[in-house]
């Protein structure tokens, strides 16, 4: 099976996104600048013709979809849902080391939430769905799961996900190389200047 690929869309911008503050199921907006975020990943996405759409249905993600112009017809997909940080929702990796050191999600229990585990098992079933489909497909969604999701595409451990970063409003591609399933793009940023820039 080869021949398709898998574009990877992350979300824009969000209040929380912008601090560092651990964003799973709440379901936190897009700033302004998000908004202006998602209109122009739709400059670098509409040129593909996508068969497949499937967002995260969390409200970040979805608006990010509907405002980079592939709305209609898309389906919300649960599997597409950002890792459960169960206790550590909403707070920064800085404000947890201050009771647990060296904290990150790779590496140690979320308490109350899912494992990383539990997000390879999720982003395994997107794959499985994507390449029974074996047509261009579209996933708009979460910054840890898109990382999972692409060490999981090529083979790797989920927890090889921490070593590839993921800024919001950024599009990745993955697809085949001959049998091999690789990265073929990743973490492009959309074509508008930085917020600082705009400030």
């Amino acid at each position: 099976m080869s021949g398709f690929e898998i574009t990877l869309i992350r979300h824009g911008q969000t209040e929380w996104s912008r601090s560092g503050r651990h964003t799973g199921r709440t379901d936190v907006p897009l700033s302004d600048f998000g908004r202006r975020q998602a209109e122009s990943l739709g400059t670098v996405l509409r040129p593909t013709d996508f068969s497949l759409v499937m967002s995260s249905p969390l409200s970040r993600a979805w608006e990010t979809m509907t405002l980079a112009g592939f709305g209609e017809g898309a389906t919300g997909y649960f599997d597409l849902l950002e890792w459960d940080y169960g206790e550590y929702e909403g707070r920064t990796t800085s404000e947890i080391r201050t009771e647990i050191p060296e904290w990150t999600v790779w590496t140690h229990p979320i308490l109350g939430g899912e494992s990383v585990e539990d997000i390879a098992e999720r982003a395994d079933r997107v794959i499985a769905t994507s390449i029974e489909a074996a047509v261009p497909v579209a996933l708009f969604a979460h910054g840890h799961f898109l990382r999972v999701l692409a060490a999981r595409w090529m083979g790797l451990s989920p927890t090889s996900g921490s070593a590839i970063s993921l800024d919001t409003a950024t599009v990745s591609t993955l697809g085949w190389e001959r049998e091999r399933r690789v990265l073929r793009t990743w973490n492009l940023v959309c074509p508008l200047p930085s917020e600082d820039s705009l400030l």
